[in-house]
């Protein structure tokens, strides 16, 4: 795994520690985070993040900074 995929993988788990802790109550925080959970998990960990990886990355912690 490279080092940028390893933060993207970083950066999700903090989210999900965040959504576990608050609950699904942020109903499309906890979609942005499940997709990208879902996208990450198909993600080829011996590349860079693609763009769609980053946008979904950033649109759950807009999200988040929302809720």
């Amino acid at each position: 795994m490279n080092d940028a995929f390893r933060d993207l993988k970083t950066r999700l788990r903090r989210l999900d520690d965040l959504l576990t802790a608050e609950g699904p109550g942020h109903l499309p925080f906890a979609q942005a985070v499940s997709a990208l959970r879902r996208a990450v998990h198909h993600g080829d960990r011996s590349r860079p993040p693609t763009a769609e990886l980053l946008g979904l990355l950033e649109k759950a912690e807009r999200l988040k900074d929302g809720a």
